[in-house]
């Protein structure tokens, strides 16, 4: 069963905050993009009954989500 993650939720900035920092940072704005994809296909490979991956493979798309949500925590704390 899919978890759902909430960036704001997670970042404990609101959606507002947030979409503040990332009009004002473009990096930060492709990061949260990348992020929010990343999420998609980890939501989508728990959700996927005949095409399933692997535990493997799954366990991947995980860590590339994380990996890029710490990349946006290490952007956020990068003084501007």
């Amino acid at each position: 069963m899919p978890v759902i993650h909430s960036l704001t939720e997670d970042l404990n900035l609101s959606k507002e905050e947030i979409q503040q920092k990332r009009t004002k940072d473009p990096l930060l704005d492709s990061l949260i993009n990348k992020y929010l994809q990343a999420d998609a296909e980890v939501v989508k490979a728990e959700t996927a009954k005949s095409d399933a991956p692997s535990d493997d493979a799954l366990k991947k798309l995980k860590e590339k989500r994380v990996q890029v949500k710490q990349k946006i925590v290490d952007r956020l704390q990068t003084p501007s």
